[in-house]
C-alpha cells in the first residue's frame, strides 16, 4: 500500500474523532436563544408601564396588555375611578360588521382614539379611514378631532410641530409652514397653499436652515418660530470650502457617486453658521451682528435639539432672541441676546472650561426666562451638574439654584409664575447613581423636594392642567409599577403593576445588577450580567463583554426594567456569561468622572472592563477568565478592536462592528469635543490601525459600505494594517447598508452568535440558522 495513504488514514481518523468530540449546537438551541429577543419576550408581559393620553379635564386613558391582548383603560383622578374606556367587545363586533374584516376585543387595530364632542362616542382611524363608535354602531366619520396631549410630548423653544409634510416646520398658529427649496427658505400658507420665497441668496453649500452635521443629514429646516408666528430664527450655513465625503453604492453598471460635506478634525475649514432673523410678513432678513459660529451646540456634536435648534429661545413678546455660541472645541460658551428688529447682539456672560462643556444630555438644560429677564444656566463648575440663576440684563450671578453631590439630568418644566423648576436628577439614591427621580426646587434654591421617592429608575409626566404626576419606576431586574401622585409627590393610587409571570414560565432569567471598582481601585462603577437559564455553578462559562464606551453615553443605556436588551440574553442562553459595564468617562455622574479619559478617547473604558470582569470572576467562579470575548457597534466597534490590540492576552475573541477606528477619519465635532483640537491631542497614538500588529486572538470586523455616519474607510484602515502585519482576521461587508445594516441586522446577529460559539464556546453552530426577526 502507498506509504502516503498509510500515514494519511490515521491522521484523518484522528481529525474526525476530534471533530466528533466538539460540542454541537442545533437549530433548536438557536431557536430557544431567539425566544429571548425582545419581539418574543415583550408579548409575554402584561400590565406594563403606561403611556397616558390626557384629556382636557385631566382624565386620561392608556393602552395596556392583558391576558389575551390589549385593552384601553380610562382613569378619572378626581373620582379615583378606573374602567375600560369603552365596550371593547361591542366595538370589535361593530367594526367587523362595518368593514367586513374580523376584529377581536383584545386586538383592536388602533392605538389611540378621541372622545366625540358629546362625550358619548369614540373616534379612531383604521387603514387611513376615520370611524366613530356610538350606540353600539361603527359609522364613517369626518368630524375634526381636537388635539390631545400625549405624556412626554412637549414643544421646544417654539420649534413648531411637523405639519403634513415632514420636511416642513409649522408655525405656532399652524397657519404657516416653512421648507427648504434650492438652498433657500420658502413659506407655504396652510389654508391657500400659496408659496412665498423668504430668502434669495442661498446657494449650494451655503444655504439657509440646512441640516448637515456630517454624520447626520436631513431635509427639514432647522429653525425656531417666534411665539407670535411672525418671525423665524435660523442661519445660513457656509460649507463651500469644507471637505467632501464620498460613498459608492454597489450595483450593476456605472457607479453612482454620493458626495456630501463632511469636516474632519484638524480641517482648516468647517461649517460656519451666520445667524439670521426673518420677518415672515415683509420677508426681511436681519443678520445678527456677531461673527459666524462653528457648527456646534452646548448639548452635543450637532446643532439640533429635539425637534428644532438647540440653544435658541425667543422672548415672549418676540422682541429678543437669546442664544449661546459654542467655540470649536466646546471649551467656551458665550450667552448672548439679540434685538430682533436691529440684529444688535449683546454679550450677557460667558463660561470657559478646561475640557469640554455640555449643558445636558436629553436636552439643553438652560432656559431664558423672558418675563423676569433672567437665565437659568446649567454648569458643572462645582464638579456636579447644577442650575445657576443669572440676571440677563447685567450678566451677574444671582444665586446657585441646585447644589449637592448629585446631577440635574434634565429640566422637565419651568413654572415662571411660582418661580419653581421641575427636573430629573441622578445620584440621589445610594443603590445606583444612575437611577433617575423627579424633583422640584425654587429659583432661590429653597424647597428642594423629591417628587418620586423610592429606589428605582423613575420616569414621570405631568397632567396638562398641572394637577397630577404619573410615575413609572422599576429596576433592571424588578418590573415596573405605575402610580398616580399629586404635585407634592404623594401617591394617590397604583395604576398598573407589571406582570411577568408568563415570561418567567418560559425559563427567562432577569439580569443581575452589580457594582465593582473602576481601574483606579476607588471609584464605583455599575453594570448588568446575564447567565444561562440552566446555570451550573460548578461549570466554567466563557464571558462576552458587550461594550459601548461613550463618552456621550455608555453600555447600559436605560436602568429601567426591560425583558431584553439587544441579544445579550440570547447569547447567555447559548452558554455564555454576558456583561455590560458602565465604565468611567461617561456622563450622568460628576464632571471629574466624565473627564477621566478626556484627550484620550482610545481608553474606551477598557481598563474598567478588564478590572471589572476580574472582580466579577472572583465573586462568580463559573466565569472563565481564559475565555473572554468582547463586541460592540460604532464606538463599541472602535473599543472592541482596541481591546483586542491593547489587551491581547485578556480578550481572546472580538467582533468590531462599524467602528470609528481612526478619529481623524470621523466627523470633526466628535474628536474635537472629547479629544480636543488636533494640535493638542495625539490622535495617531489612539488609532486602532497603528496597533493592529498586536492581535493574538480571533477578530471579526464588519461594516456597511454606505455608512454615512462612520465611513467604511475606518474599518478598511484596520484591514490593511492587519494584512501588512500578516494577521488573520474575518470580515463581513454589507455593500449597500448604512450604519446599522438595516434589513441585514439579523444576519449580522447570527454571524455574531456563530463566531462566539465557534471561537469562544468551542462548539459547532447550526448551519446558516435564519433569525426570523420581528414579524
Amino acid at each position: 500500500m502507498n506509504k502516503f495513504l498509510l500515514t494519511a488514514i490515521p491522521l484523518a481518523i484522528a481529525l474526525t474523532a476530534n471533530a466528533q468530540q466538539r460540542p454541537v449546537l442545533t437549530a433548536k438551541d438557536y431557536e430557544h436563544a431567539e425566544s429571548m429577543l425582545i419581539y418574543n419576550t415583550e408579548p409575554l408581559i402584561q400590565r406594563t408601564g403606561i403611556h397616558p393620553t390626557w384629556l382636557p379635564d385631566d382624565r386620561f386613558y392608556y393602552r395596556t396588555s392583558v391576558a389575551d391582548g390589549n385593552q384601553f383603560m380610562l382613569f378619572n383622578p378626581a373620582r379615583g375611578t378606573k374602567e375600560p374606556a369603552f365596550d371593547h367587545q361591542k366595538l370589535a363586533a361593530a367594526l367587523s360588521s362595518a368593514t367586513g374584516k374580523q376584529y377581536t376585543a383584545a386586538d383592536l387595530p388602533f392605538q389611540s382614539f378621541s372622545f366625540a364632542e358629546n362625550g358619548k362616542g369614540v373616534i379612531f382611524s383604521v387603514d387611513g379611514k376615520q370611524w366613530k363608535f356610538e350606540n353600539n354602531q361603527v359609522v364613517a366619520d369626518n368630524s375634526t378631532i381636537k388635539a390631545i396631549a400625549v405624556a412626554g410630548a412637549r414643544g421646544r423653544r417654539g420649534a413648531g410641530m411637523v405639519g403634513g409634510n415632514p420636511n416642513e416646520v409649522l408655525s405656532p398658529d399652524k397657519q404657516k409652514a416653512v421648507f427648504i427649496k434650492d438652498f433657500n427658505l420658502w413659506m407655504r400658507d396652510v389654508k391657500t397653499n400659496q408659496q412665498i420665497q423668504l430668502t434669495t441668496d442661498g446657494v449650494t453649500d451655503d444655504g439657509y436652515g440646512t441640516d448637515n452635521a456630517g454624520w447626520a443629514q436631513g431635509d427639514r429646516p432647522i429653525l425656531v418660530w417666534s411665539p407670535d408666528s411672525k418671525k423665524i430664527a435660523t442661519f445660513q450655513q457656509d460649507e463651500r470650502k469644507v471637505n467632501n465625503m464620498y460613498l459608492v453604492p454597489t450595483a450593476v453598471g456605472a457607479p453612482t457617486l454620493r458626495a456630501w460635506k463632511y469636516p474632519f478634525p484638524g480641517d482648516k475649514e468647517i461649517p460656519m453658521l451666520t445667524r439670521v432673523i426673518i420677518n415672515v410678513d415683509n420677508h426681511k432678513v436681519i443678520k445678527l451682528q456677531c461673527d459666524p459660529d462653528p457648527h456646534r451646540s452646548t448639548l452635543s456634536d450637532d446643532i439640533k435639539g429635539g425637534a428644532g435648534w438647540a440653544d435658541v429661545y425667543w422672548s415672549d413678546d418676540a422682541t429678543k432672541l437669546a442664544f449661546v455660541s459654542t467655540n470649536r472645541d466646546h471649551k467656551q460658551e458665550k450667552v448672548r441676546i439679540a434685538d430682533a428688529e436691529t440684529g444688535v447682539v449683546r454679550e450677557v456672560f460667558e463660561e470657559t472650561v478646561k475640557t469640554q462643556f455640555e449643558s445636558g444630555w436629553a436636552d439643553v438644560n438652560w432656559r431664558y426666562l423672558s418675563k423676569t429677564n433672567e437665565i437659568l444656566w446649567f454648569s458643572e463648575r462645582d464638579n456636579w451638574g447644577h442650575l445657576y440663576l443669572y440676571d440677563a440684563a447685567t450678566g451677574k450671578l444671582k444665586n446657585q439654584v441646585t447644589k449637592g453631590d448629585w446631577v440635574l439630568t434634565n429640566i422637565v418644566k419651568v413654572d415662571e409664575k411660582n418661580r419653581v423648576v421641575y427636573f430629573t436628577a441622578g445620584g440621589l439614591e445610594a443603590e445606583n447613581p444612575y437611577y433617575s427621580q423627579l424633583c422640584k426646587i425654587g429659583f432661590d434654591g429653597k424647597g428642594f423636594t423629591v417628587l418620586t421617592p423610592g429606589a428605582g429608575n423613575h420616569t414621570a409626566s405631568f397632567s396638562p392642567m398641572g394637577n397630577y404626576i404619573i410615575d413609572t419606576y422599576s429596576k433592571p431586574d424588578v418590573p415596573a409599577v405605575t402610580v398616580l401622585r399629586n404635585m407634592q409627590g404623594k401617591p394617590i393610587t397604583e395604576l398598573e403593576k407589571t406582570d411577568i409571570s408568563k415570561l418567567a414560565a418560559t425559563g427567562w432569567k432577569a439580569v443581575i445588577p452589580f457594582s465593582v471598582k473602576a481601574h483606579d481601585g476607588k471609584t464605583d462603577i455599575y453594570g448588568l450580567m446575564w447567565v444561562p437559564a440552566k446555570l451550573d455553578p460548578n461549570k466554567k462559562y466563557p464571558v462576552v463583554d458587550y461594550i459601548y464606551p461613550g463618552p456621550q453615553g455608555g453600555s447600559v443605556g436605560s436602568w429601567s426594567f426591560a425583558s431584553a436588551r439587544g441579544d445579550n440574553g440570547a447569547l447567555a442562553d447559548l452558554g455564555f456569561v454576558v456583561v455590560e459595564i458602565e465604565g468611567t468617562s461617561n456622563p450622568l455622574r460628576s464632571k471629574s468622572f466624565h473627564d477621566m479619559s478626556y484627550g484620550n478617547m482610545a481608553d474606551n473604558t477598557l481598563s474598567d472592563q478588564v478590572t471589572g470582569i476580574k472582580q466579577l470572576a472572583a465573586k462568580y467562579p463559573y466565569m472563565d477568565l481564559d475565555r473572554v470575548g468582547i463586541w460592540g457597534h460604532s464606538g463599541g466597534g472602535f473599543a472592541t478592536a482596541g481591546a483586542m490590540f491593547r489587551y491581547p492576552d485578556f480578550f481572546k475573541v472580538g467582533i468590531a462592528e462599524s467602528g470609528n477606528h481612526e478619529n481623524l477619519n470621523y466627523e470633526d465635532n466628535w474628536g474635537e469635543r472629547y479629544n480636543g483640537l488636533v494640535a493638542n491631542s495625539d490622535y495617531t497614538a489612539q488609532a486602532n490601525q497603528n496597533l493592529a500588529k498586536n492581535l493574538k486572538g480571533k477578530l471579526m470586523l464588519a461594516h456597511g459600505l454606505m455608512d454615512d455616519n462612520v465611513p467604511p474607510q475606518n474599518t478598511l484602515l484596520v484591514v490593511e494594517a492587519l494584512e501588512k502585519a500578516n494577521k488573520d482576521y474575518d470580515l463581513v461587508i454589507f455593500p449597500n447598508s448604512p450604519h446599522g445594516y438595516g434589513q441585514h441586522s439579523t444576519y449580522m446577529m447570527r454571524r455574531r452568535w456563530d463566531y462566539f460559539v465557534k471561537n469562544l464556546l468551542g462548539a459547532e453552530p447550526p448551519k446558516e440558522y435564519k433569525i426570523k426577526g420581528r414579524q
